[in-house]
């Protein structure tokens, strides 16, 4: 029995298998923090955040992700190597070894809530082994009132045991970590992992499916925004893209930075109660707010610090997925509730390190259709020797990982909301300008920010064919001139000084999207098939 404000609850875990277990309910942050440093768990950083280690996984491990084959989920997930089937005995089998485990052990657990929309709330008690998950847990989910906490009843539970090792040849796993979600017994259990990216992601999977087959909602993999004036923007983008660094802006109030729902009342509504950003090269003059978030009640994972407790955000000797997760209120300029009205403006974040995807460009609602399924950025070669080709990079929906249904319904849902709402979307290439990775350089993120800004206010909202060229080989429209960019800029060709060499890589990278779609075709309309490049190189 802890106490929670001024709630005061016993909380058993014993309906759920686990017996005799020492339970810490509801605790807050700082008594976290403090068990966490006391354990040897963590240690504290010299800005007040906890700093933590997540041990052998420091990111998600996609081929580890399973969903129960069920009479739910049966003929509605798309099955394959994205999700993964897995039998409801051997979940039941799993599960009660997962319990037995965690009986009689110290642990901490946490009633919270995803959606910020009431017509959407989705209770969720969360079983952590560790204290630091618990305190992601508050960080990422919603938080209940204290008179919410008094009658508080979950729809879903979340058992989250690191330490628990799977034995692949009789559990049915493929080694020994694992996240399972179960539609029927609304139980997200992970195992053999700390990362805590899984916990987040679980629920995130869960509503992808819930959401579109329930309710009649668009989840997205998104991060959102609203101006003064009301308008919300629309950020989607795969990790490395500027998905939270874009949105995170001093002049407009943060919805959300990962997860959102997109419903038919009109409005776009933040899942959780926090943010979870990259800090690889992280500074206060590129991305002050996200820096500044790095206090006290905010957790570290995976970083270097130097003996004055300060990080080194350029260190990867851990990981390059270094992170860091904080409540949104760490953020000043929010929107309260995480809630906006239908998006003005969406973006489509790509990191191309192949360097010839023009830096903004707007598109059609086909091109829209065709380039969210295709889901696109790039991976640079990283440093193997000798290797210095980008890797093109595609995730259907732009986070195929935590789609449980076919891309085409995301799609088809997004096109119709899209041209019923008369969203403006564009693409925005923050990788590469001037050539490839290894030739060119990554676009500057003030350009970036100007080019997205100019969408924002107005200046390449008005859409005149007088003011946009289109590009020769993706089809897309790009505008001539944008306040705060140089025009040579604009043209990622012109960048190149080598037109040969341009329309080689671009016509590469051309062959690329068309290989990947070919695996979406049958499922999609002919007006979004062509909605793609239709240039072949010969």
């Amino acid at each position: 029995m802890e106490n929670y404000g001024q709630v005061t609850k016993t909380i058993s875990l014993e309906q759920y298998g686990i017996k005799n277990a020492k339970v810490k309910y509801q605790l807050s942050p700082d008594e976290l923090h403090a068990i966490s440093i006391e354990k040897g768990l963590g240690v504290e950083a010299s800005s007040g955040a906890l700093a933590v280690n997540t041990g052998e996984f420091t990111g998600r491990s996609p081929k580890d992700r399973f969903i129960v084959k069920d009479d739910i989920t049966k003929d509605r997930v798309w099955w394959g190597d994205i999700n993964i089937p897995f039998g409801p005995e051997n979940f039941d089998k799993l599960y009660n070894k997962v319990v037995d485990y965690l009986s009689e052990k110290e642990l901490f657990v946490r009633d919270s809530y995803a959606c910020a929309d009431e017509n959407y709330k989705l209770n969720i008690r969360v079983i952590n082994e560790y204290p630091w998950s618990n305190q992601f847990a508050y960080n990422m989910f919603l938080r209940p009132t204290e008179d919410e906490l008094e009658n508080f009843d979950p729809e879903w539970i979340i058992i989250n045991a690191p330490s628990f090792m799977a034995n692949a040849a009789i559990d049915g796993t493929r080694q020994h970590n694992f996240a399972i979600l179960n539609f029927t017994k609304k139980i997200a259990l992970i195992g053999g992992t700390g990362y805590t990216g899984e916990i987040k992601k679980g629920i995130f999977s869960a509503l992808n499916f819930i959401l579109p087959v329930f309710k009649n909602t668009m989840p997205m993999h998104c991060s959102a925004n609203v101006g003064k004036d009301g308008d919300t923007a629309i950020f989607f983008g795969l990790s490395g893209t500027g998905k939270t660094t874009l949105s995170t802006d001093p002049n407009r109030s943060l919805i959300g930075d990962d997860e959102h729902g997109w419903t038919n009342e009109n409005a776009v509504f933040n899942f959780e109660g926090g943010c979870y950003a990259k800090v690889i090269n992280l500074s206060r003059d590129n991305e002050p707010e996200i820096y500044d978030a790095i206090k006290k009640g905010a957790i570290l994972e995976n970083v270097i610090l130097n003996d004055n407790g300060d990080v080194d955000f350029e260190n990867t000797s851990i990981t390059q997925n270094t992170r860091v997760s904080y409540p949104i209120h760490h953020i000043e300029n929010i929107q309260e509730p995480s809630i906006g009205k239908n998006p003005k403006n969406i973006f489509f974040l790509t990191a191309d390190a192949f360097g010839v995807i023009p830096p903004i460009s707007k598109l059609t609602p086909s091109q829209a259709a065709y380039h969210f399924i295709s889901g696109y950025t790039a991976k640079v070669a990283g440093t193997e020797a000798g290797v210095k080709e980008p890797v093109p990079s595609f995730s259907a929906c732009f986070g195929a990982p935590f789609m449980p249904l076919h891309p085409a319904k995301y799609a088809e849902m997004l096109s119709k909301k899209m041209i019923d709402a008369g969203v403006n979307v564009w693409l925005v290439n923050t990788g590469w300008t001037g050539g490839p990775y290894g030739v060119g350089t990554r676009m500057k993120l003030k350009y970036t920010r100007a080019m997205i800004n100019a969408v924002l206010d107005g200046h390449l909202g008005l859409y005149n064919y007088d003011d946009y060229h289109i590009h020769s080989v993706f089809g897309v429209a790009q505008p001539r001139t944008c306040p705060g960019v140089p025009t040579s800029v604009l043209s990622p060709r012109a960048t190149w000084n080598d037109d040969e060499a341009y329309y080689k890589m671009a016509f590469k990278l051309t062959n690329a999207f068309r290989e990947n779609f070919k695996k979406f075709e049958e499922h999609c309309t002919e007006e979004i098939r062509r909605g793609g490049p239709q240039r072949y190189a010969f």
